[in-house]
């Protein structure tokens, strides 16, 4: 730069005198020549005090102003000075590009091969203060794991254990001051609690109930000893039921048809069934469809881990367990249970009409060695001093089950961080709190995971965090009973919850063991739970990711974590019921499953005793899971789910109709339309990536309008054609009802069998009907148009919408 200068100055001071090139319009039209004049100045005149802008002309011919100037030694000069000038002009661009690059960094959020994978650095926000900067994901990530305390949840989740957390009860009351008081000494902008009043049932110590052996003639004799009497199912119905006993496996549909095939018939008699593979209310409503009087539940050893080392469940314990096939107040079905409100007389359908009670190992040991008839397949064979295991039938039984309801008061406990740019755009985190006994592991974890995420998150906030979408930290009641209190808010609140909650995230059940490692979720949370799972340390395995964990023996890594939402967890019903995409994390044993679950057993000395001590390390892992999905769905710009699973999904179920084509074509019937309906989703989803792909991710009504498409896509799932109050699981892939895909393929399998068979549970009220053409052409129509209107929805606005029908 100092060379050039002196070039310039070398090259003025030869010239004869001062000049100036000055412009002056030319009179005429705009579009005229304009001249170029020299005009001599003496030094320190003054330049005009106003410039036009107009073309620059090339120079005046050589000679036309003799004494003017000299033209080689500027010809001199140029030349000289030309690569300097070209240089400024790079270091200048360049220091521009650079500093654009800093300022902008990560505005384009959908720049990789897929729109919803997303990079760290490529979100970020403002602090409250200039001075803090940019909050880039790296940065969030080291502030979460620098403020999430280890110690704490090991210290929580043995005081929570200790108390009473009976929904209803002193202790409980007493527990839901002690947290809305924690809340409240959070950085939290809203901290509230929702009370219902519930129809729950509960044993009734005046008359407990009872088993007794039954005579040929009918008269009670010698009473079997129920060594928990405290030990129930609730929702059970009441009163007596008397039969002969068979043993019937696990309960399941299949296992009731094996039974029957083998000469055994289950109607009249009384079931003896062993715990697993499927839930309470599973085991009794198969029993009732196929006309058993009652049921006894039992925990086999050989369903629980083995060995001398493994901790196992004694014998003389009973597993307490809800019957009501559904969740939430049974009573009140398909409205909120809140004071004052007026209900129909009408209970749900799920409640079973049949009797059922939980019975030790010892009890079962009794009855099975009065067993007689043919003996049971090798598979149903089990661990009890019993060999070999029959099918009965055996001796008549009585079951007296006197359990009786109560309405009581239970209460959820609410805490929000309002989000900056979509506050009314809810991500949702809860855990329940109630238990029937010490619940360590069913209810104590998720608790103190919970409160430790709450008090996080809140000195995130102190230091300058404040995500984009509001976040909702909820502490449930009523879960022992069928997630009561979380049903009971979505019923109350299900017209504005499915416009505003992005995600719910479960912490119930998140710690049964360390070995393997389950996600229940939907489709639409998949991507993102592979991308959490890589940054997440394993906490059995040092040096490794969760992610290099799970792939250790399966290279199929969603064949190892991936599982569909049970109904007996909160999340379900926040898809099948609300649409609301759902996850729930669990660490299982490698094997049998936790052995104390549901039994006065599950203390915290027990748990930290099967997890051999590393209990703290396991309920860290699941929190660092939980808070860094929280992060994400909270703080990013588009929303991190990805729509397009779902089309996967579609193939995969619909494919399994592929089959029956043409077992249809010969009645005349086809399944054309479901795949038209399937094409339009898959197309609809890949336009709405292509325009995410190709937007300004600056221009903030686009991307909200691009978050509300994409958080509604498991509303769309929702069956429109059926009542929320007749079918409240209204979800065509997880829901029950004639509308879902899975009792379509049910009635379609009936092409192929006369007899009930081949049929799965959804058809169980169809059993001996055979295929009917009405009911296959409404079950069609209901599917084909709930996937057509999701197809629709995805596109947009009515002018883009494009399908094939």
């Amino acid at each position: 730069m100092e060379r050039l200068w002196g070039l310039l100055q070398r090259a003025q001071r030869l010239s004869p005198g001062p000049s100036q090139t000055i412009y002056k319009r030319v009179e005429g039209t705009q579009q005229g020549p304009l001249e170029e004049e020299e005009e001599d100045r003496e030094e320190g005149t003054e330049p005009p005090a106003h410039f036009f802008p107009m073309e620059l002309r090339g120079p005046e011919p050589l000679g036309s102003r003799p004494a003017r100037q000299n033209p080689r030694l500027w010809a001199a000069a140029g030349r000289r000075a030309t690569p300097y000038l070209v240089l400024t002009a790079l270091l200048i661009f360049t220091g521009a590009f650079l500093l654009g690059y800093v300022v902008f960094r990560g505005s384009c959020q959908a720049c990789g091969d897929d729109v919803m994978v997303v990079s760290e650095d490529m979100n970020h926000e403002l602090g409250p203060d200039s001075h803090q900067g940019t909050l880039y994901w790296s940065d969030l990530q080291a502030m979460f794991l620098r403020h999430l305390g280890e110690g704490r949840l090991e210290d929580t989740i043995r005081q929570t254990s200790l108390r009473e957390r009976v929904a209803g009860s002193a202790g409980m009351a007493a527990l839901v001051q002690d947290l809305r008081a924690v809340l409240l000494s959070q950085k939290l902008d809203h901290v509230w609690m929702d009370t219902h009043y519930v129809g729950l049932q509960f044993p009734d110590p005046a008359h407990p109930n009872a088993l007794h052996w039954v005579d040929a003639a009918g008269k009670h004799g010698e009473q079997l000893p129920l060594e928990d009497p405290d030990v129930y199912c609730p929702y059970s119905a009441t009163g007596n039921a008397t039969g002969e006993l068979v043993y019937a496996h696990y309960g399941r549909p299949e296992d009731l048809q094996d039974l029957r095939a083998r000469g055994v018939e289950p109607k009249g008699r009384l079931l003896l069934v062993r715990l697993g593979v499927i839930n309470f209310a599973q085991k009794v409503a198969s029993a009732q469809d196929f006309g058993a009087q009652g049921v006894l539940i039992y925990p086999d050893p050989a369903d629980f881990s083995q060995g001398p080392h493994k901790l196992s469940l004694s014998s003389h314990r009973a597993v307490y367990g809800h019957v009501h096939l559904g969740t939430g107040d049974p009573y009140t079905p398909g409205f909120p249970s809140f004071n004052q409100t007026q209900f129909p007389p009408v209970q749900s359908s799920g409640l079973p009409s049949i009797p059922a009670q939980p019975i030790s190992a010892d009890t079962a040991s009794l009855l099975l060695r009065k067993l007689e008839g043919p003996v049971a397949p090798q598979e149903w064979q089990g661990h009890l001093p019993v060999s070999p295991y029959r099918l009965g039938p055996g001796p008549g039984l009585h079951l007296g089950v006197n359990n009786h309801r109560a309405s009581t008061p239970i209460s959820n406990i609410f805490g929000c961080i309002e989000g900056r740019s979509e506050p009314d755009h809810y991500v949702v985190i809860g855990a329940q709190r109630d238990a029937w006994g010490p619940g360590a592991a069913r209810s104590a974890v998720g608790t103190a995971i919970l409160l430790e995420l709450v008090r996080t998150f809140s000195s995130m906030v102190s230091n300058g965090f404040r995500p984009r979408r509001s976040l909702l930290f909820i502490s449930w009641d009523g879960g022992d009973f069928g997630s009561v209190g979380s049903m009971e808010w979505l019923e109350g609140y299900l017209s504005v919850l499915h416009l505003k909650a992005v995600v719910y995230v479960s912490l119930d059940n998140a710690v049964l063991g360390d070995d393997k490692f389950h996600a229940k979720t939907s489709p639409l949370l998949i991507s993102l739970i592979e991308n959490i799972l890589k940054q997440v340390d394993s906490p059995n395995r040092s040096g490794q990711t969760l992610f290099e964990q799970v792939v250790f023996n399966n290279h199929s890594w969603e064949a190892e974590v991936i599982r569909p939402l049970p109904m007996d967890s909160s999340a379900y019903s926040f898809t099948a019921f609300a649409g609301v995409p759902a996850v729930e994390f669990s660490f299982m044993e490698d094997g049998p499953m936790y052995p104390f679950l549901h039994t006065k057993d599950d203390t915290y000395e027990n748990l930290h005793r099967v997890l051999r001590g590393r209990l703290p390390a396991v309920a860290q892992a699941v929190a660092q899971l939980a808070g860094q999905l929280l992060i994400r769905l909270s703080h990013d710009h588009l929303l991190p789910l990805d729509f397009g699973r779902y089309g996967d999904v579609v193939l995969r179920h619909i494919g399994s109709l592929t089959e029956f084509s043409g077992d249809l074509k010969a009645r005349g019937l086809t399944l054309q339309w479901v795949y038209s309906a399937r094409g339009d989703y898959i197309r609809a989803a890949e336009k709405l990536r292509k325009e995410i792909y190709s937007s300004e991710e600056s221009d903030e009504r686009l991307t909200r309008m691009y978050n509300v498409r994409i958080m509604r896509v498991e509303f769309y799932f929702l069956s429109q054609y059926v009542s929320a109050a007749d079918s409240p699981f209204r979800h065509i892939f997880l829901g029950r009802g004639d509308h879902t895909l899975g009792a379509l393929l049910d009635h379609v399998r009936l092409l192929r069998s006369s007899g009930p068979g081949a049929l799965g549970e959804e058809a169980q009220v169809a059993r001996g009907l055979g295929f009917q053409e009405s009911r296959f052409r409404r079950q069609l129509a209901l599917l084909t148009w709930t996937l057509q209107g999701a197809a629709n929805a995805l596109s947009g606005d009515v002018w883009n919408i494009d399908n094939n029908f």
